[in-house]
């Protein structure tokens, strides 16, 4: 009987720590690093029309160029605290990299592409903007909470991925892996 209750103990203790780290958006600024492992298998993602965006599609992580991806929600207050901190990191560095902002909203269906629109345009987004319905592209790059994002070099190797908001210089130094620097 104190066996299970040690067990049980131990996994609430454990699923609480979780639920913390994710709540508080505290998680550690890198998951993974440097010596990323298998390349990510690109996935083609509707694009959504909207400031610095366009309508039509892109392919994600970008082959042979390396890519940034933020994950979002229009649901997440903290996914649009960091978005000055994402606009002047794209400032920065954007051209270097493809700098994409993804949401894995139902756009389309229980989200119109206008709420996403209205949504970018009222926190000063300017860059490419997708929609991973499916949440295909978050399963591959393991993503579990918002916001996170991930810096794929151009061989489609994460170098660096992170979740919680971030600043721009964070963010700046997470994307400069990608870049081999």
């Amino acid at each position: 009987m104190r066996r299970r209750h040690l067990l049980a103990g131990l996994a609430s203790a454990g699923a609480l720590g979780g639920a913390g780290v994710v709540a508080s958006g505290s998680a550690p600024a890198v998951l993974g690093s440097g010596d990323a492992h298998e390349p990510i298998e690109p996935t083609t993602l509707p694009t959504v029309d909207a400031p610095g965006s366009r309508d039509g599609a892109a392919t994600l992580p970008a082959p042979d160029r390396p890519t940034f991806i933020d994950f979002f929600g229009t649901w997440c207050p903290p996914c649009a605290e960091q978005m000055p901190a994402l606009a002047e990191a794209h400032d920065r560095i954007g051209d270097e990299v493809l700098f994409v902002s993804v949401t894995t909203e139902d756009v389309g269906g229980a989200v119109s592409e206008e709420t996403v629109a209205d949504w970018w345009r009222e926190h000063d987004g300017d860059w490419l903007v997708a929609a991973d319905t499916t949440a295909e592209l978050a399963a591959r790059l393991g993503v579990g909470g918002y916001p996170s994002a991930r810096a794929v070099d151009a061989t489609g190797r994460v170098r660096w991925a992170t979740s919680g908001t971030h600043t721009t210089e964070e963010f700046v130094n997470g994307i400069e892996r990608a870049l081999d620097r």
